[in-house]
């Protein structure tokens, strides 16, 4: 039993260069050891007065043998055992014992536990128990994240992210929020392997591999997350059409399709039409035919603006001959857009999600909250999806076609109310050119 503080301890110990001194309470009778450690147990003594220490080497090479702490004191409730004992093991001491207890074979630690394996192995051996064997490799580090769990604590305490289940956050909860799933992430780990050199793997490997399984089995669905209205004139007041569009187009097997109405008013993406485009902008401008996906083809012919001079409305013309997306005559188009008929339109909430950190390395120079994504997070209340999706449960994932693969979130989704997590995006041909 030592009286000696923190600091004197950690001054005792030496370093790496220069052996450590003994404790002055080193050669206690045993007897009195035994009488304080049981007093130390029962809460006799405030916080950091004693500690037990294992009596081993303050010579040793290994600054780990230097008689390590094995119980401080701590008057804490603890969630079983109450205030029964004020004592707490330290990690050292504890992990090969609740390895031992619990038949761990081997236990995977990350490198900066290779200097204390021989200790593991050490208190191991003397207490005679079962041997485990504690093998090192390299903690996994993804780009524009952190995998610390005392800083994700940390953002998590101080409302930087929503909780745990945060769909920004690295946790598996925060994951399966998010949308994604068990195989992806089995995947992404036989992918970057088990290494033993510390490296940062980029972000993209994982998304990649949410990508290929969604991209396997999510069914399609056209969802307008920032609506523009289109009014077509010359198409029938009243008149409602429907078209069947595959489900599963990704999967030639799979022939399952689905019905979506149409009507002389639809909602568009505000991305989808440019008043000034360039030459190799394939979607709406004024004058410019473009195609419904599974619908017809349209040209706008009117733009109309409210006082600020912004784009509220599209008129548009339709061509009856093209219904199905095709013309008699084989007129090549070379824009196709998504749609949601405005009359059957689900209105929903739809989260979008960024990366957590603006740096690669969020914990390189700094403190990494300094590197936080203002814009990680950005919510669309008012998107338009085809009235299907009214039917979504938790869970549910889809792929918002032209836009990315979303999940209907677990815990803010309600029935007519419906809640969709972005998953991963999909990547944007336009958005590539336009930052060439």
């Amino acid at each position: 039993m030592d009286d000696l503080s923190a600091d004197e301890i950690r001054e005792y110990r030496g370093t790496l260069t220069k052996p450590g001194k003994n404790s002055p309470h080193r050669d206690r009778a045993v007897a009195e050891n035994l009488d304080l450690f049981e007093r130390m147990k029962n809460g006799e003594f405030p916080d950091g007065s004693r500690v037990l220490r294992a009596k081993i080497d303050m010579a040793s090479p290994n600054i780990n043998f230097r008689d390590p702490v094995m119980y401080r004191i701590l008057h804490a409730e603890h969630p079983r055992t109450g205030d029964k004992w004020r004592i707490y093991p330290m990690y050292d001491w504890a992990h090969g014992q609740s390895d031992s207890i619990e038949g761990i074979t081997h236990s995977i630690c990350t490198l900066e536990f290779e200097n204390n394996r021989p200790l593991y192995n050490w208190f191991l051996d003397q207490l005679g128990v079962y041997h485990p064997k504690q093998i090192e490799f390299a903690r996994l580090n993804l780009t524009h994240t952190i995998m610390s769990k005392r800083k994700l604590l940390r953002l998590v305490k101080e409302r930087h992210v929503n909780g745990w289940d945060d769909p920004r956050m690295p946790t598996l909860r925060g994951l399966r929020r998010r949308g994604y799933t068990a195989a992806a992430i089995r995947k992404f780990a036989d992918m970057i392997g088990v290494a033993k050199a510390n490296s940062m793997v980029d972000l993209g490997m994982l998304e990649y591999a949410i990508r290929e399984d969604l991209n396997a089995c999510a069914p399609r669905a056209m969802g307008v997350l920032r609506p523009l209205k289109i009014t077509i004139e010359n198409y029938p007041e009243g008149m409602v059409e429907e078209f069947e569009v595959p489900t599963h187009p990704q999967d030639k097997e799979n022939r399952e399709m689905r019905v979506v109405p149409f009507s002389r008013e639809i909602f568009v993406e505000q991305s989808d039409f440019m008043e000034d485009a360039p030459g190799k902008f394939r979607r709406l401008t004024l004058g410019r035919e473009v195609r419904l996906l599974g619908a017809y083809y349209v040209t706008c012919t009117d733009v109309v603006k409210d006082d600020d001079g912004n784009v509220v409305e599209l008129r548009c013309e339709y061509d009856p001959e093209s219904r199905g997306g095709q013309s008699p005559d084989g007129r090549k188009v070379k824009g196709t857009i998504h749609w949601v008929s405005a009359q059957h339109a689900v209105q929903a909430e739809v989260r979008l999600y960024d990366v957590l950190f603006t740096d690669e390395n969020p914990e390189a120079d700094g403190d990494f909250i300094e590197n936080l994504n203002p814009n990680s997070l950005e919510v669309i209340e008012n998107a338009m999806l085809e009235p299907g999706l009214a039917e979504a449960r938790p869970g549910d994932h889809v792929q918002f076609m032209r836009q990315g693969y979303f999940v209907v979130d677990s815990v803010d989704s309600k029935p007519g109310k419906p809640v969709f997590n972005q998953t991963v995006s999909l990547r944007d041909s336009w958005k590539k050119m336009q930052q060439k």
